[in-house]
């Protein structure tokens, strides 16, 4: 009897320290490892902001703890796509870079699409946005959580005054190295210059192109402006931020925290767009305070532009879509009822 107390003994100790050694790794908080490129700073910062919040929102209403990786820490957009799908990184916000693994992304960056941005909100928060994030997902294996916005792209040189598609005749735009930006620029009769964005102030500072194309929060914070007399808030593009997360690594979540991530990422696209049409707006007055000429075209002059832009690009990029060709008509039709809607 003795003996057999001895052995249960031994075995409830072996259990004690087994279940001791587990302990650790069964207790551990699930973290959400969230990247992008944009400043920390959520003032300034679109994604910084948009970042920061969910943050804060996540780890106040759960265990799970959300490290944040800003200004390319763990690389560009490109680089963080990838990780995202090699299991390394959990989220990420990017804007561009989606049209690299989803190529329907790009409709999204057809010019003069989106006459304003509410009406933009409506498309992307609504039946279509679902539908794209749907396709997205089995396309990549991400998941589109919600929708931030990186902002209205605006012409900027240091030649002369915009203010029609014949204006931009003879001058030479840096554009990203984007089939899609080039054919925008040629459409409207300038001259399309794909530079890498590290190489943007040198190319401006030396007459390498005369003019470039960016949101106004960004021509400002980085001093463009500085290098260019003119503007024209023509907002020939909208460019949307993705806020993503790996599919694989949303199933490992029980069913609430894969319900707060969705709360607090759609949360975070709201602060990303207030932020950056906070910045759009300061900015405007920050440029033309400090000697920028800054022209808002009418929208006799706005039809112009779309007139001239619009049908080259949208003949490139269906030949670009193929049989997705599709997603075209969809986001044209889901404008014009955002439109009516407004």
């Amino acid at each position: 009897m003795e003996g057999t107390v001895r052995k249960v003994m031994k075995y409830v100790s072996l259990a004690a320290v087994i279940a001791l050694a587990l302990a650790p790794a069964a207790m551990a908080a699930t973290t959400i490892k969230l990247a992008h490129v944009d400043p920390a700073e959520w003032q300034s910062s679109k994604k910084g902001a948009a970042s920061v919040i969910f943050k804060n929102i996540v780890e106040g209403e759960s265990d799970m703890k959300v490290e944040l990786f800003p200004a390319k820490a763990l690389g560009d957009e490109n680089d963080l796509v990838q990780q995202m799908q090699d299991g390394t990184l959990q989220m990420a916000l990017v804007s561009g870079a989606m049209a690299k693994v989803c190529k329907v992304a790009d409709v999204l960056n057809i010019p003069y699409t989106f006459p304003s941005a509410p009406v933009a909100w409506d498309v992307m928060d609504g039946s279509f946005g679902r539908e794209l994030a749907d396709y997205c997902l089995k396309k990549s294996g991400l998941r589109t959580l919600a929708y931030g916005e990186t902002g209205y792209r605006n012409f900027t040189n240091g030649k002369r005054e915009i203010k029609t598609p014949a204006d931009m005749k003879g001058l030479k735009f840096r554009v990203q190295p984007i089939p899609l930006y080039v054919e925008m620029v040629k459409g409207l009769g300038g001259e399309p210059a794909p530079i890498a964005w590290s190489e943007l102030p040198n190319a401006l500072a030396t007459g390498v192109v005369d003019g470039q194309e960016n949101p106004v929060g960004v021509i400002y914070n980085n001093k463009l402006h500085k290098l260019q007399k003119y503007m024209t808030l023509d907002g020939h593009v909208y460019a949307v931020d993705f806020i993503l997360i790996s599919e694989e690594f949303f199933k490992s979540l029980s069913a609430k925290d894969q319900a707060l991530v969705k709360k607090a990422a759609r949360t975070a696209g709201l602060m990303g767009r207030a932020i950056q049409q906070f910045n759009t707006a300061e900015g405007v007055t920050k440029v033309v305070a400090e000697g920028m000429q800054v022209y808002s075209p009418s929208s006799g002059e706005l039809k112009q532009f779309k007139d001239a832009a619009q049908p080259a690009v949208v003949k490139w990029l269906r030949g670009e879509l193929g049989d997705e060709a599709e997603w075209v008509d969809k986001l044209q039709k889901a404008v014009a009822e955002a439109e009516k809607n407004q």
